[in-house]
């Protein structure tokens, strides 16, 4: 009969529910089954919520008609920023979590970041970023820290190990093996990346190289573009 060997987290909350007295069974079951909850909150909200919200950035941007303005080279940076948010979430469905993938994801999310600094400096010389826009932004930049933070908090030992404060770190790469998603379900996230994800930014990548194949930063201008105007703004503009 092989022994269950508990991780940190699995034996602190046994012990805190030991000394709490006695332990109803709800307690148990809140507690023990966080790891479940966490793993069905990355998948049935953070990554919708992700790529919803990366399609909604992708409309602002063809509102914005980007192809007249900052051209393909902002572009590219949306599609290299869509690919480092996909790294935290892509290694959580698919490896095994260790202080490698630990340590690749906060690599990928520091990358993102910076990325996403890079853009907005960019494209603020270039054209107008609308109000919404920018609340999209910011919505875009917290998914990615919330994919790192569920799993270094649903593998919090990999994370000590990377402190060097537990067990000597594991940096070896390998496919899940412990409670990995069905077929049916992985195909269904990879469709979801392609459709919502991949598609809408290689179209916007195509419009602005047809507009301007070069990926040199285009002029700044203090004539941004500022979309269709609404009910009211000409009136506004003219006062």
């Amino acid at each position: 009969m092989t022994k269950m060997k508990l991780r940190a987290p699995d034996r602190s909350t046994l012990l805190r529910l030991a000394r709490q007295g006695p332990v109803r069974p709800s307690d148990l079951r809140r507690s023990l089954g966080a790891e479940t909850a966490a793993r069905r909150w990355l998948l049935g909200a953070v990554m919708p919520l992700w790529l919803g919200a990366g399609v909604a950035d992708w409309y602002q941007h063809k509102r914005a008609r980007i192809e007249e303005t900052a051209g393909p080279r902002e572009s590219l940076m949306h599609s290299l920023m869509l690919a480092e948010a996909g790294v935290p979430v892509t290694l959580g469905l698919l490896c095994e979590v260790n202080a490698g993938v630990l340590a690749t994801s906060a690599s990928a999310l520091g990358a993102h970041s910076a990325t996403a600094a890079w853009d907005v400096r960019y494209a603020d010389k270039r054209r107008r970023i609308a109000p919404v826009e920018q609340h999209i932004h910011s919505l875009l930049e917290v998914v990615p820290l919330m994919a790192t933070s569920l799993l270094a908090v649903l593998h919090w030992d990999q994370a000590r190990a990377l402190t060097g404060r537990q067990q000597r770190p594991d940096f070896r790469l390998r496919l899940k093996s412990r409670d990995p998603l069905p077929p049916r379900a992985r195909a269904g996230l990879l469709g979801a990346f392609i459709i919502f994800g991949a598609l809408p930014y290689a179209e916007e990548m195509y419009r602005c190289w047809r507009a301007r194949p070069t990926l040199k930063a285009q002029p700044a201008t203090d004539n941004r573009t500022p979309g269709p105007l609404r009910t009211g703004d000409a009136e506004h503009r003219h006062e």
